[in-house]
Order: C-alpha cells, then structure tokens, then sequence
C-alpha cells in the first residue's frame, strides 16, 4: 500500500492534510515534525511504500528557537517533498534561502496568480496563467528564494504562494490546500499525490476498521473496555465500532446524565445502543452530582475541566458495582479535533484552543499516562466519523445529528450553570431544531445550537414590562469542523424562529443570531 508521510509542526490543520489525502484513497501517517526518520526512511514497515513528505505549517516561526527543524535526512533521500506555508519556510532556510516577518499578517482568502504550472503541484502540464483564492494563515514570508527554486505563483499581495525546485521534486506553497474554503486545493493535493509521488488508490474506510482491530487486539487483549456515552455522533460510532470488533461481551458502556443533555437525550440514546447489540449499558442518572459541582463557576475553562474530572469520578465510584477488573481499560469517542484544539496533536507544537472534558482534564490524562485510554477514533474528523458509523449500521437519524459537545448544556450556558437556565436552553435549543426540520434546513446545516448569555435585556409582553434573558443562535456550514461558515438563513426563517422561541419560553426576552465565522471565532462559545 502507497503512503505519504506528514510532517507535524503543530498547524491547528495537520491532520486535515491528511484526511484530505486518505478521501483521495492513499494511507497517510502523521509523525512529529523534529522526529528522527532513519527508520521511517528505511521504510521498513511490512505492507506500505513510502512515496513522498509532506511539511505541515505551524504557529512558530522558522527564526526563532521554538521553530521545529525535520530531521535533514529528508533532503538526501529522493522523496518528493511538498512544504505548506511553515512547512514552505522550513525547506527554505534549510536551503539557503531567507524568511522574514511581515508588516501585516496574510489570513484568508487572497487570490493568487500561478504562472505557466508545468512543474506546479497545481496543475502539472498546464502551460497558462490562472488565477484562483487560496486560504492564507502567516505572519512571515520568503524574501529570498533557497538556491534552485523558482516563484511560479503569487499572492496579491505580491509575495510568493508556489515555488518549485528546478530539479528536484520538492514543491512550497504559503497556501493551505487542505482547508475547504481553498479552491483548487484538493486539486493540488491530488496533483502532488498521484502526479508527483505516483501513488495509487488503496486506502478504504474498511481498511481503517481492521487498523483498529489490529491496534486493539494488541493493547487491548481480552481484557474488559469501559465506554462512557455522551449521547453525541462520536461516542455512537465508537460504541458501534468497540462492539463490533470486541462484541458485546467485553463492552461496557456507561452513560451519565448529568442533567446538562439536551431534550429526550437520554431515552434516545438507551434505544440506539440496544439497538446495536450493547449488552452491558448502565444509565447514571447524576444531574443534582453536576450542578452542585458547577456552583458558582463561571470559567469557560473550569467549568469544562469540572464537568470531565466529576466524569470519571463518577465512572470509578460506579465501577464497583459492575464489578470490573483492574485491568480494565477507559474507551472514548474522542475525534482529532478535540486532540489538536487542546494541544495535543502528533507533536508538541500544537497550541490551545480550549479544553475537551475528554482530553483536559487531570484524571483523563493520569489514565492517559499509564496507557489505559481507548480512543478509537482519535485520528478521525466528524465527517470520516459518520462515514464510519454508515459503514457500521448506525441509523442515519443518529449520524446525521449535529455535534454536541461533551459538557453538553455546561458550555452553551454562559456564566454560572443553574437548573433553572438548562431548562430554558434546554426547550429553546428543541424549538430551534424543530423548526430546523420543518423547513428542511437541519441537513443543509453543518451544526445549529442555542446559547443562553448571562444578560437580561428589558421587553414588554402584552402591556407588561418584562426582563428576560438574552438567547444567541448559532448555525454553522462546514466540512470538518476546522473551518466554518455562517449559514445565510433567510430574513424570514429567522423571524419566525426568533417569534416562536419568545413565546414559547417566557423567560427569554430577546433572541440574536451569530455571525461569526470560524476563525477567528470557535464554532462553542465556549
């Protein structure tokens, strides 16, 4: 099987580079940018042929000590290599070329002209000029070519986008091809993976799953895995998946209301999961255990770390009763993106974006240390995610449903989380989805969600004065979830959802939607 080999320097997209290559049907690994390749060169793993590099960006700069440098072993081994934006940089200065700060950052969509791309990972063979928008994310920029290297494309700005070596096969762009909002950029993708490295199509779904029957089989054994459910895509699949690999006899799932779900959350769940054959399922019901907890926290940050330490308590006090060994191991739904937005991706470059209760908090990562974390899907991004949970028989009712996250309501209320506020968010989230689905607007909706906002804002019902809380609606396109747009709703869908909320939940005064893209905002609030 061919394979390309990603470098990471920390880029919040690393493993979009490589789910964008898996979606063309090649096998990609993700490895630390500063790792040692003397084996990996050698390439000596049974089965796969190394057929090019890839250099991911990163939010270091090539001029300072904390910039990340690849093992120089990949400039003398004859590999293609392809460098994106930091990536560009690193292969630059390591060549004798140049990079230095820019007096202001290039970030979005800038168009840039790519000339006569014969030898351009663009479109090879194409002798013309084209001009299309690329996704820009740097502050630097080269302003001497390495020996060897020809610009063939540029930014509006006038700074390089594509350098090529006259030579070699090793190609530069200070673009992001990976990132959807990037025209072309699949196109250059394929470009470099079949053009350039000659792969062929070989990767599968179905080839991932007998990855991880391989992978558990070995750290697994026959010992006994415990799921906690959260009710999301995530945990679904990696149920579906620990069931399907490890049977029902070996996977025990747990499921913890902590009175932070949305609507009928919990019966919904308890049929799905009988329905995929779970033969040990234990519902918790811990609501008043978690809003004691959340008493008086405010902290985006506390809040989340609170809710993913009460996790596992609860897990281990609830442990007994089931009566598992010690050796048993703690399974997650855990995809890529909770990993990278937390600073823990392949390398150690990756930095914060906010904590996963799933991955933050002190008592996952003390069973993190000693290697009795499950995580299934951890190099996966919600799209591949539902692929999977189709591939396994999920109800499409159930992989279609939009992300929640772990700390369910917990981060959708703004402040302090009261029982009274999960109510009121909790009815008005139901009315938005409804009125979502009636219109035929959930599918076309990537994500869709209420925040409740610690603000009262004055209204009057009927001849009443009235001070009720302020609701934001949320409503996001995307393909992956690392990137996202604001869905156009139509004046008039928004009117009637806003009408419908306010007279349905009084104590919601006033209702405003968010036009935020993703960056510079997060898709939570919190």
């Amino acid at each position: 099987m061919d394979k390309i080999l990603i470098l990471d320097f920390g880029s919040q997209t690393t493993q979009l580079i490589g789910r964008r290559i898996r979606e063309l049907g090649v096998y990609t690994e993700i490895i630390p940018g500063d790792a040692d390749l003397a084996a990996v060169l050698a390439d000596t793993e049974a089965g796969y042929s190394l057929r090019g590099l890839i250099l991911s960006g990163s939010p270091e700069s090539v001029y300072t000590p904390a910039g990340p440098v690849p093992d120089r072993r990949i400039y003398s081994c004859g590999l293609p290599l392809l460098g994106i934006c930091y990536g560009l940089q690193r292969i630059t200065v390591d060549n004798g070329g140049e990079v230095k700060p820019l007096a202001k950052r290039e970030y979005g969509g800038v168009k840039v002209r790519v000339r006569s791309g014969g030898r351009s990972p663009g479109r090879p063979g194409k002798k013309k000029t084209e001009v299309f928008t690329a996704w820009m994310s740097h502050g630097d920029t080269l302003t001497k070519l390495a020996p060897g290297f020809v610009e063939t494309g540029t930014s509006e700005t006038g700074y390089p986008a594509v350098v090529v070596h006259r030579e070699k096969p090793w190609y530069g762009l200070q673009f992001h091809p990976e990132v959807t909002h990037c025209e072309r950029g699949m196109e250059t993708l394929s470009s470099f993976v079949f053009g350039i490295c000659g792969c062929k199509k070989s990767w599968t779904m179905e080839a991932h799953i007998e990855e991880v029957r391989a992978s558990l089989a070995a750290k697994v054994g026959s010992a006994p895995v415990l799921l906690l459910i959260s009710g999301g895509v995530d945990s679904t699949v990696a149920a579906a998946l620990l069931l399907k690999i490890l049977g029902p006899d070996q996977v025990y799932l747990m499921y913890i209301d902590t009175g932070l779900m949305r609507r009928g959350e919990t019966g919904q769940v308890k049929t799905t999961l009988e329905r995929l054959g779970a033969r040990h399922l234990h519902i918790l019901m811990a609501e008043d255990e978690f809003l004691s907890a959340l008493k008086g926290k405010q902290n985006p940050e506390e809040k989340r770390k609170t809710i993913g330490d009460l996790f596992i308590r609860v897990q281990e006090r609830e442990l007994k009763r089931l009566g598992l060994p010690e050796n048993y191991f703690l399974a997650q739904g855990t995809i890529y993106t909770d990993l990278i937005e937390s600073g823990q991706g392949i390398g150690k470059k990756a930095h914060v974006i906010k904590s996963h209760h799933n991955v933050g908090s002190p008592l996952v990562d003390a069973k993190r240390r000693e290697g009795r974390i499950v995580e299934p899907l951890d190099r996966l991004y919600k799209d591949e995610v539902r692929a999977l949970g189709r591939i396994l028989g999920i109800s499409p009712s159930v992989i279609n449903r939009h992300p929640f996250p772990g700390p369910g309501l917990g981060v959708r209320i703004l402040g302090e989380v009261t029982k009274e506020k999960c109510a009121i968010l909790r009815e008005a989230d139901a009315i938005f989805m409804e009125e979502l689905k009636t219109r035929g607007l959930y599918d076309k909706i990537w994500q869709a969600f209420a925040v409740l906002l610690p603000i009262r804002s004055v209204g009057v019902a009927g001849d009443i004065r009235k001070y009720g809380w302020v609701l934001a609606l949320r409503a996001i396109t995307s393909s992956d979830g690392m990137t996202a747009g604001v869905y156009p709703f139509p004046s008039k869908d928004l009117l009637e959802i806003s009408t419908r909320i306010t007279n349905t939940v009084t104590d919601i005064g006033r209702v405003t939607y968010d036009i935020s893209s993703k960056p510079p905002a997060t898709i939570e609030w919190e």
